[in-house]
């Protein structure tokens, strides 16, 4: 029997609950008085946030004898207002057990020891951080979506800055299109430099090729959703073969609107690099910004 495969989600509470009314608070009002809010509330529960559907699903596959998914909250509150929080874990049923509470103090200091693989928060300058020190990173947008009804979980991705290196995007945008598809034709068989997301894509391919190996119907698959289009393809395909990844779709679009692709897919999250593409898509699934590449210049 084939040892399970491993898969950590960290969390931060803006992304796993709406968080919107004490943020309101702490903007407006300060840190004082956001504590003095959320202990006056702590017993009311939490609306879920934007990720709050993904992390149910994960879970449940969790339970299974193939996965070992754990989901950790890593939070910038303190203990003491980071209780409302736990309450509302323990109302909605989570199975999520361990916690750091930075008290304001940036949390990627603890993704190392819990092993992280994937990072999701509200919070653009922590999922930089993040990015920064090695860790696949999104900042989740907010949404009013239908939970997607399958228990499979669909993960889209972006390819350029994203799952690859964005040294093909800086030629793109230094040099314009004719030049980006010259230089892709001409190194099509070197493979693109791994990117932010390509070790939690290594990982969800692990995962399922415990299914394969069981004939059991996976319930994980991958997407990529790119702007990129023939020619400029190749080397995408070949650089996956050499990692020995296999996805179960791509969609080479030449540059037209992800969104209705996305919708068609019913992704659970979908990550890109450029915030107007998730903003965009953010209409009809759950969009994670990685702010990564020359796109993201800082």
């Amino acid at each position: 029997m084939q040892t399970k495969t491993r898969l950590v989600l960290a969390i931060a509470s803006s992304a796993l609950f709406d968080l919107t009314e004490s943020d309101a608070v702490f903007r407006r009002q300060g840190l004082d008085a956001y504590r003095d809010y959320q202990i006056a509330h702590e017993k009311e529960p939490l609306l879920p946030g934007a990720a709050f559907d993904l992390v149910k699903k994960l879970l449940t596959l969790g339970q299974g004898n193939v996965v070992d998914v754990e989901v950790i909250l890593l939070s910038r509150n303190s203990a003491d207002t980071g209780l409302r929080v736990f309450n509302a874990i323990q109302s909605y049923e989570l199975d999520i057990r361990r916690a750091a509470f930075t008290g304001g103090s940036p949390p990627f200091r603890y993704m190392k020891p819990f092993g992280v693989h994937l990072f999701l928060s509200s919070n653009p300058i922590d999922v930089v951080d993040a990015l920064d020190n090695g860790f696949a990173a999104a900042s989740v947008l907010s949404h009013c979506l239908e939970a997607t009804e399958t228990p499979t979980i669909k993960f889209a991705f972006d390819g350029d800055a994203v799952l690859f290196s964005d040294v093909a995007e800086q030629i793109y945008q230094r040099e314009g299109l004719a030049a980006f598809t010259a230089q892709e034709q001409a190194a099509a068989d070197e493979p693109l430099p791994r990117g932010p997301f390509a070790e939690f894509l290594t990982r969800l391919h692990e995962i399922q090729q415990h299914y394969d190996a069981e004939a059991m119907a996976c319930p994980i698959q991958t997407a990529l959703v790119t702007a990129r289009s023939a020619p400029t393809h190749e080397r995408v395909v070949k650089t996956l073969r050499s990692w020995g990844i296999r996805l179960d779709e791509s969609l080479f679009l030449g540059g037209m609107d992800k969104t209705e692709f996305l919708g068609a897919y019913g992704a659970d999250i979908f990550f890109d690099d450029q915030a107007e593409h998730c903003h965009l898509a953010s209409r009809v699934v759950v969009s994670g910004h990685v702010p990564h590449g020359i796109k993201n210049l800082r």
